[in-house]
């Protein structure tokens, strides 16, 4: 089992996660998790845990755990906003087929307001992109 073991342990947070390296070659052969670093995902950074110095490895296996996150992160991202097509789609057909009146006069206002909201950045970001492409 202990051969199974990666050499670092990420245990990912809300901004980031804190890296742990992994030991198993130990007397009583238990598995001992010894944190080496902090890692912001927001911020690209990390810095060592206390007056610990990362290794040319420990630096590799860092940059290299951020990247593999930050693409997982970008495609939850996208999937989320897909997902929130289809959920505008079902409520559509939940408006449309469904809703009695007071159901309807709880959401109308702040419906109408996310969507108008959410229209307007995005008619100024298309505006913004076709200006960009016009310039080009």
């Amino acid at each position: 089992m202990a051969a199974e073991l990666p050499d670092y342990y990420f245990r990912v947070r809300e901004n980031g996660a804190i890296v742990f390296r992994v030991d198993t070659e130990n007397r009583q052969r238990r598995i001992d998790m010894d944190q080496i670093a902090i890692i912001n995902i927001k911020n690209g950074e990390y810095k060592p845990h206390g007056d610990r110095e990362l290794s040319k490895e420990d630096d590799a296996a860092i940059v290299e755990w951020m990247q593999a996150r930050m693409e997982l992160l970008a495609l939850r991202d996208m999937d989320d906003i897909h997902r929130a097509v289809d959920y505008m789609n079902i409520t559509t057909q939940w408006v449309q087929s469904k809703a009695d009146d007071e159901q309807l006069e709880d959401i109308t206002d702040v419906l109408l307001l996310a969507m108008h909201d959410l229209r307007s950045v995005l008619v100024r970001k298309k505006a913004d992109r076709m200006m960009r492409d016009n310039d080009k």
